[in-house]
């Protein structure tokens, strides 16, 4: 009888130990999770508050005078990707045309490789050679891109993602911070055109949405 108690009491334990265990690994998922969320709510916050600011905002008055919001998509984490980098430092400088006649002077710094809504994909990223002289950018990339959404839940011209150089060979890309060009709400802006090859044959339903000018 006390072997079969000890048995029943040693077996408890284990259950009890690898219950806790399960649920840590369940919190720590979770606790990441909600990190994520924290910070793509606090990404729209800041935003919110540029656009909302006289001195930064891409608003012209009439809408910025009653401007409360810009429209996201509900935050989701699984638009947040972990990409491989291959760096390009073969690529020459060339120029990129924008919205207007002027023209931007960009380098082909990578590629990034990823897996998003269960397809691979690619995305060209660029090193704005106009900016890197100043400290603020010497470590700044930029990302522009076209997905499935535009035209319709976003801004036609396709959207932007500021990134940083990674140390290593992977770069964190996350879609909840796309946001749109400044042409998309006011035309006196010169907005860099996205690249053909920037099309991703998804629709990437996270970031900023297009802007109502009602």
């Amino acid at each position: 009888m006390r072997q079969i108690i000890l048995f029943f009491f040693s077996f408890s334990l284990l259950a009890c130990g690898q219950d806790k265990k399960y649920h840590d690994t369940n919190s720590d998922a979770e606790m990441a999770a909600s990190k994520g969320i924290a910070a793509i709510l606090n990404f729209q916050e800041e935003l919110n508050a540029e656009y909302k600011d006289p001195e930064t905002s891409p608003l012209p008055d009439r809408y910025r005078k009653d401007f409360e919001e810009l429209d996201f998509f509900k935050p989701d984490t699984s638009y947040i990707v972990e990409a491989r980098f291959e760096r390009t430092p073969d690529a020459l400088p060339f120029m990129l045309a924008t919205t207007t006649d002027r023209k931007t002077e960009e380098l082909l710094y990578g590629i990034a490789h990823f897996e998003l809504n269960g397809e691979k994909h690619e995305l060209e990223i660029y090193q704005s050679l106009g900016l890197i002289e100043k400290e603020e950018y010497k470590d700044y990339l930029f990302l522009p891109f076209l997905d499935e959404t535009n035209g319709d839940e976003t801004y036609g011209g396709g959207r932007y993602i500021d990134l940083t150089i990674p140390e290593g060979d992977t770069i964190i890309i996350d879609f909840n911070r796309a946001y749109n060009p400044y042409c998309a709400y006011n035309k006196k802006y010169s907005c860099p055109l996205v690249p053909r090859q920037n099309y991703l044959k998804t629709k990437v339903m996270a970031g900023v949405k297009a802007f109502d000018k009602k």
